[in-house]
């Protein structure tokens, strides 16, 4: 099988953690606490994924100078993509809608377009940097996939139950989250075929760019989310899930 469908594949179990996370939330009806604590876990687990997998590889690929500008030009990047959305109805796209100051639109007030697309423009850097890691006959960072699908199951769930709130259909729901797991797989693929043969310094620079903008997101979306109901706990509940993925990441080294 070529590297780069083997890619696609990898990525599409990412994103498929995406549609998991909204059967969850669409068949049960989850404590809000519980929501936001698993939340938390995400965020840990993606921020051990962005230091010990994606910058210190594109620290050791490219050195100082590709990391630190692919890095701060991802958090830019991302920050003014998502600024663009959120002014469209989809700064809250992730919320579980515990709080009503700080829930998605209803439907009736549409910015459907504008949630799906700020859900792909959250999912696109994870899925990119798996296609990556497969470049130069490399195994798949098993660590990176399995960092991504647990991130993923609660932000799906969370912002599948805000949207069942908000008074979105199933079709509209599960819609948004399958297209998105298709669109990871095939962002994985490109990836891995685009970046197929590239200067280690462009390597260097697309991870990095792509943990610039995953750590903005946790910052934007996935936090908030995780501190609006474990409030003192979402540190702890937060540092749990780093110390999960960074254990993994050092069994899988």
């Amino acid at each position: 099988m070529p590297m780069f469908v083997q890619a696609g594949l990898w990525g599409l179990l990412g994103g498929s953690a995406l549609v998991l996370g909204a059967a969850i939330a669409y068949t049960l009806s989850l404590p809000a606490r519980l929501v936001a604590a698993i939340m938390a876990i995400g965020s840990g687990v993606l921020i051990s994924a962005v230091a010990f997998e994606l910058m210190d590889e594109a620290y050791r690929q490219g050195g100082f100078d590709s990391s630190a500008t692919g890095f701060v030009g991802g958090a830019v990047i991302y920050t003014l993509a998502n600024i663009a959305i959120s002014r469209r109805g989809a700064r809250h796209r992730k919320r579980s809608g515990s709080n009503s100051h700080e829930s998605q639109q209803h439907s009736s007030e549409g910015a459907g377009l504008a949630i799906a697309v700020g859900a792909l423009l959250d999912g696109i850097p994870e899925s990119v940097v798996i296609g990556a890691s497969l470049l130069g006959g490399n195994s798949v960072s098993l660590v990176t996939v399995t960092a991504v699908f647990l991130s993923n199951v609660p932000e799906g769930l969370s912002s599948a139950a805000g949207m069942r709130k908000a008074g979105r259909s199933a079709g509209y729901i599960f819609g948004v989250w399958g297209g998105i797991a298709v669109a990871s797989g095939l962002a994985a693929l490109i990836g891995n075929f685009a970046l197929a043969g590239a200067d280690p310094d462009i390597l260097a620079l697309t991870n990095a760019i792509a943990a610039g903008a995953i750590l903005s997101m946790i910052v934007d979306t996935m936090i908030p989310e995780a501190f609006e109901d474990t409030h003192e706990y979402a540190g702890l509940i937060t540092v749990l899930g780093f110390l999960a993925a960074f254990v993994l990441s050092k069994l899988g080294g």
